[in-house]
């Protein structure tokens, strides 16, 4: 397990709706149970209600769903990648509010 701080790209998608929906794509080098951060109060939020993750087994090509798990902590994320072991680009939905 790796404890990889924020990492890659983090898109606020809809800002305005009553939750706010984020987006962010990790680098390539992630694996299953490494760990990475994301600052929720930089998007106003303190809280999720919840997140989706997929992995790119294929770059580009071929997607599967990953469960990570995710804790909230003075209004950090943690999220811990689920999934196989495959080193892939990982991508979370993530529902905040």
């Amino acid at each position: 397990m790796t404890a990889l701080g924020e990492v890659g790209t983090i898109t606020e998608i809809l800002p305005a709706c009553g939750v706010k929906m984020l987006q962010t794509v990790t680098a390539a080098t992630v694996v299953s149970a490494d760990t990475f951060t994301l600052d929720l109060t930089d998007y106003g939020c303190t809280n999720i209600h919840g997140i989706l993750g997929f992995a790119e087994t294929t770059a580009g090509s071929v997607v599967v769903t990953e469960a990570p798990t995710t804790a909230v902590s003075s209004g950090t994320l943690t999220v811990t990648v689920g999934g196989s072991a495959v080193t892939a680009v990982r991508t979370y939905i993530i529902w905040a509010y």
